[in-house]
């Protein structure tokens, strides 16, 4: 698995990382196989995936754990992403909360569950419209000076607050949803990190799995299945993304490859400081995501990939938390 470095304090990660959201959280099946969980993280340190993202609010709690466990006797073998910001630990609600003491007593928990006496990337999950970015980003440079954190990343950031928390300590990376059927970091997001020299971690790369092609429609989701709720996976929505699916299974065809791995190749011919983390609680799943970094398309198969048409619906049903 090819390397990548990212912001200007260069931190090291494998090309592809692996989100591990669904292990515990928000998809059909999640926290119904741990061990099977467990698995496909040491499988992913195998094949050379180095960078494991997950978050306080997954579970909650319990994907941090679960990581850790994973990683018990290996963790300097993995750089550990997690996020803080939308639980609020003084009264232990969900809550957007970047005021400077939710900072501390996030990462003290975060590292506690993680086992760790530091953590690699810590990204601010969700912009607080009542806490000053730079109140947050204080406590975060803190952090880095104490050891606590190696660095800070914002997730869902609106470019005037990334230029902001810029100035008060460099951002490592920003993450937010970016696939073939998420492109608007293109118009201002992608651009801005490239001047500022912070690198993109793009999340839901396979467009919540969507891109595979294996969903057609959600009878066979779980009540509790984020996608239930989605706009894009609603009525008529879904029936009209089939387009873009199917525009990947043409390319996918070419070249005797799975979609995903096509969705995932077109990612990483975007740039060298981009690093998806697709996600998977599956062996099998995992293996052919980490094929694509091998994958190569071309120009004639990025441009046809790079025509298709916007999709239909928001990301989110309510957008109100994004891109602040």
């Amino acid at each position: 698995m090819k390397k990548i470095t990212l912001g200007s304090n260069r931190l090291e990660v494998s090309r592809l990382g692996l989100g591990c959201m669904g292990m515990s959280a928000f998809y059909t099946g999640a926290g119904t196989d741990e061990q099977g969980s467990i698995a496909t993280i040491h499988r992913a340190l195998e094949l050379g995936i180095t960078f494991f993202d997950t978050a306080e609010i997954y579970g909650p709690y319990e994907n941090e754990r679960l990581l850790a466990k994973a990683l018990k006797g290996r963790r300097d073998e993995a750089v550990i992403a997690t996020k803080f910001g939308t639980l609020n630990h003084e009264t232990n609600e969900r809550q957007l909360d970047g005021s400077p003491a939710n900072v501390r007593l996030s990462v003290e928990g975060s590292l506690e569950r993680l086992q760790t006496d530091h953590i690699d990337l810590y990204y601010q999950h969700r912009m607080d419209p009542n806490v000053p970015i730079e109140d947050t980003v204080g406590a975060l440079a803190e952090l880095i000076t104490e050891g606590k954190i190696g660095a800070y990343g914002l997730s869902e950031a609106a470019p005037a607050t990334i230029r902001r928390a810029h100035a008060v300590h460099p951002v490592t990376a920003l993450q937010t949803e970016y696939s073939l059927w998420s492109r608007d970091p293109e118009a201002e997001i992608l651009p801005l990190l490239r001047e500022l020299g912070i690198g993109f971690v793009p999340y839901s790369p396979l467009g919540r799995g969507f891109l595979t092609g294996a969903i057609r429609s959600v009878d066979g989701l779980a009540d509790n299945d984020f996608r239930r709720v989605s706009p894009r996976f609603a009525g008529d929505n879904l029936q009209e993304n089939l387009h873009i699916v199917e525009a990947v299974e043409a390319v996918a065809t070419e070249l005797g490859a799975k979609p995903s791995q096509v969705a995932l190749a077109w990612i990483l011919a975007q740039g060298d400081d981009i690093a998806p983390i697709p996600g998977t609680k599956r062996v099998e799943r995992l293996e052919e995501n980490a094929a694509a970094d091998d994958l190569v398309l071309t120009a004639a198969q990025l441009e046809q990939l790079g025509s298709i048409a916007a999709p239909a619906g928001d990301r989110y049903a309510d957008m109100t938390q994004v891109n602040r």
